[in-house]
């Protein structure tokens, strides 16, 4: 599957439109790693326990959308953007969206 930020993808010829695909995952963070990353404020310096815990909500909300694509038959997905918003306390939504197209 092709992802691509832009509306086009070089070399490639759109062939279909298939619709707005998109995938999202909603995730807690956990009281020990609060307690990790209170400390780290202290001293500064890059939370990693969020910072693993956030790229894992991307790559998987990024394969749901590739899912909901292949399912409509795409081989690529363009215009492809992320959103993320707190949904309560300790828990935000990273949802990922772009067309799902078919390229030759």
């Amino acid at each position: 599957m092709l992802l691509s930020t832009t509306d086009i993808i070089h070399g490639k010829k759109i062939v279909t439109h298939l619709g707005l695909v998109r995938g999202n995952t909603i995730r807690a963070r956990h009281i020990g790693r609060d307690i990790m990353a209170g400390l780290r404020n202290l001293v500064g310096g890059e939370v990693t326990d969020y910072t693993k815990m956030m790229a894992e909500a991307r790559e998987q909300a990024i394969d749901r959308m590739v899912e909901e694509a292949q399912k409509l038959g795409a081989n690529a997905i363009v215009g492809v953007k992320f959103s993320t918003t707190e949904m309560m306390q300790h828990a935000a939504e990273i949802m990922v969206y772009g067309t799902a197209i078919v390229v030759e």
